[in-house]
């Protein structure tokens, strides 16, 4: 086990890899090769970000929590969650990684994602935060990022989504992840620019300085 851990430990650092406007199914056809081919030892860890034409999604309890007729696609995945919305204006994360890489548990990966989109948000200026026993990132009980990733194997996939200026008349179609709640966007928060590139690449260099630091502890661990 010393030596896969020492051998993971020499691979490159994950990819950024900005992938624009991406239909949904396609895309879902991507990630599942990719991952695929990095459980085979084929390809190497990525993370990509995307936003995506309207699309509903849910997940592998299969849970439709529309209210009315959806008016776009609703498609099953094999992730956790219920029913949510994807669409323009809304940066998806998706990382491909090997969790034991990293000495990371299923809940550890859970709270590094949500701070890393924590951390990202506090560098403009918005000030969210977990909510106890809620999956996501929040800001007075209005969701700006939702989460729903699949294990297999140790290897993950999907990931999150973060409302930066999104039409939320589409999430009133639904009861969003069933909670009830409302949505918000970073728009709405204040931000006034909207790049997603950009707020993607910074989104991935603090998602990568947290996997950086958490390899260096697992490392530490490994030493004693």
């Amino acid at each position: 086990m010393l030596n896969i851990i020492r051998q993971s430990e020499n691979l490159p650092a994950p990819t950024f890899v900005w992938l624009g406007e991406q239909e949904y199914t396609a895309f879902l056809e991507k990630m599942q090769l990719h991952s695929q081919q990095l459980m085979q030892g084929q390809k190497h860890e990525v993370v990509y970000f995307c936003e995506h034409q309207p699309v509903f999604t849910t997940g592998k309890r299969g849970i439709n929590n529309s209210k009315v007729e959806l008016g776009a696609p609703l498609i099953h995945t094999e992730r956790g969650g219920e029913t949510t919305f994807h669409g323009t204006g809304q940066l998806m994360m998706y990382p491909l990684i090997q969790l034991k890489r990293y000495g990371l548990s299923v809940r550890s990966y859970v709270h590094l994602l949500e701070q890393s989109c924590l951390d990202l948000l506090q560098t403009h200026q918005i000030h969210a935060a977990r909510d106890c026993g809620l999956p996501g990132v929040w800001l007075n009980q209005e969701k700006i990022a939702a989460l729903g990733i699949r294990i297999n194997q140790g290897f993950t996939s999907h990931g999150m989504a973060l409302n930066v200026h999104t039409d939320l008349t589409w999430f009133d179609k639904i009861n969003p992840c069933g909670t009830s709640r409302k949505t918000t966007t970073m728009q709405k928060q204040g931000l006034k620019a909207f790049d997603l590139t950009e707020i993607a690449q910074q989104w991935f260099h603090i998602f990568n300085v947290l996997l950086t630091a958490q390899m260096k502890k697992n490392k530490s661990v490994h030493q004693v």
